[in-house]
């Protein structure tokens, strides 16, 4: 009687047993090579919450990879993965963000991959809006954070563990990390000197890292399963043009694009705040982004870069200076952040392009906060520039 009802339990059991045994070499046999290039657009969170695609992107040349966070799905025909594909560079732009993305989630990413970080170029875009006065929060780390970057951190000895210790106090008070029984016990014990502490981390690393094991072989599944297909606004239209005939592309498409404003906002965006417009007038002032801890947060992502002998570009996105205006947020308070995030960088011996003299520009952003048609045009000018010098100190050449 009860053989047909516990079957299928049985069978789901055998089946999910066979899916772990499986050998991960298996698992990647199966995977299309074509997949990578696939999930190049895609800003799939199971391909940058993973291991595998990225990987194997840091290990091809041919691609670039950009981090950022939400300002890399405003995907036009500006945009590097556009611009870069139709005028046949010699290298593929991978995007690897989305919003709240900040400088805690890439400092996980990078973490997992510095075995492939050496020599290689990437580009890194900053956002003002991150430099909070209290920092990032959780409802912008849970839903970036990785469990496998997680534990894979835990377990990491490349990287300098006075960068490490720093890194876990900050974890910690995020409750995806302090909730997670095993990964906090391992991560407490490296920042504590009680013996107790260190035998209890002792005791479930085995767990931690057969946990780990699993969560990479579901990276591998979900690879092998295949991504998401994303609408791109694309056009061949950038073709053999000039930087000015771009810009001045760039200019004529906004305006066709801001009809409904003064802020040089697009259409659809502003129109979802409009009716919230007149209210949020003078609501910024005393407002800065000059003082926050996710300057402590950026710093370790330097530190991680600069350790594994990457070659970063930094851009230094500015704010829609009309609408920052409106709402009454201080010059002061923005040109501060915009300085201080450029010495920081700078000081590390890093390039960035730095665009925050373009606030006023229309249509250099596409809302208040993105970076928009123009925006992107300097932009691409700015990764052309670096993509081709040998000589990675040199100076980057800004419009």
């Amino acid at each position: 009687m009860n053989k047909p009802l516990f079957a299928p339990l049985i069978l789901a059991f055998i089946f999910l047993i066979t899916l772990v045994l499986i050998p991960n070499q298996f698992i990647e046999s199966m995977i299309p090579k074509s997949r990578i290039s696939q999930a190049a657009t895609e800003l799939n969170p199971f391909m940058f919450q993973g291991k595998f695609v990225q990987q194997k992107m840091l290990e091809d040349p041919q691609f670039l990879p950009i981090y950022g966070s939400s300002e890399l799905a405003r995907l036009d025909r500006f945009h590097p993965s556009n611009y870069f594909k139709e005028t046949n560079a010699d290298f593929t732009p991978f995007l690897i963000g989305r919003g709240g993305t900040e400088s805690l989630i890439h400092l996980l990413n990078f973490s997992e991959h510095t075995k492939q970080l050496k020599g290689k170029k990437i580009v890194f875009v900053l956002s003002p809006q991150w430099f909070q006065p209290n920092g990032t929060d959780e409802s912008h780390f849970a839903p970036n954070y990785s469990a496998l970057q997680g534990y894979d951190f835990a377990f990491n000895k490349n990287i300098d563990p006075v960068i490490k210790k720093k890194a876990i106090k900050r974890l910690l008070t995020f409750s995806p990390i302090e909730n997670d029984p095993i990964l906090s016990t391992i991560y407490k014990a490296e920042i504590s000197k009680n013996p107790w502490v260190k035998r209890k981390a002792s005791f479930v690393r085995p767990f931690g890292y057969a946990y780990r094991d699993l969560l990479e072989k579901k990276d591998l599944y979900y690879t092998l399963a295949g991504g998401i297909h994303r609408n791109q606004d694309i056009s061949p239209k950038v073709k053999n043009k000039s930087w000015g005939e771009l810009e001045s592309l760039a200019v004529q498409f906004g305006e066709k694009k801001s009809t409904n404003n003064h802020f040089y906002i697009a259409n659809n965006q502003y129109s979802k705040i409009k009716k919230l417009v007149p209210s949020l007038k003078d609501k910024k002032q005393g407002s800065t982004y000059g003082e926050s801890p996710e300057y402590e947060d950026f710093q370790l992502v330097l530190d991680v870069l600069k350790e594994n002998g990457a070659q970063p570009l930094f851009i230094s996105v500015p704010v829609n200076g009309k609408w920052y205006d409106y709402t009454g947020f201080p010059k002061e308070g923005r040109f501060s952040y915009y300085q201080r995030i450029k010495n920081q960088i700078e000081s590390e011996g890093f390039q960035v392009a730095d665009f925050s003299n373009h606030e006023y520009d229309p249509y250099f952003m596409k809302d208040t906060i993105h970076i928009g048609w123009k925006g992107w045009v300097y932009t691409d000018h700015a990764i052309i520039d670096f993509y081709r010098k040998d000589n990675a100190n040199n100076e980057v050449v800004r419009k």
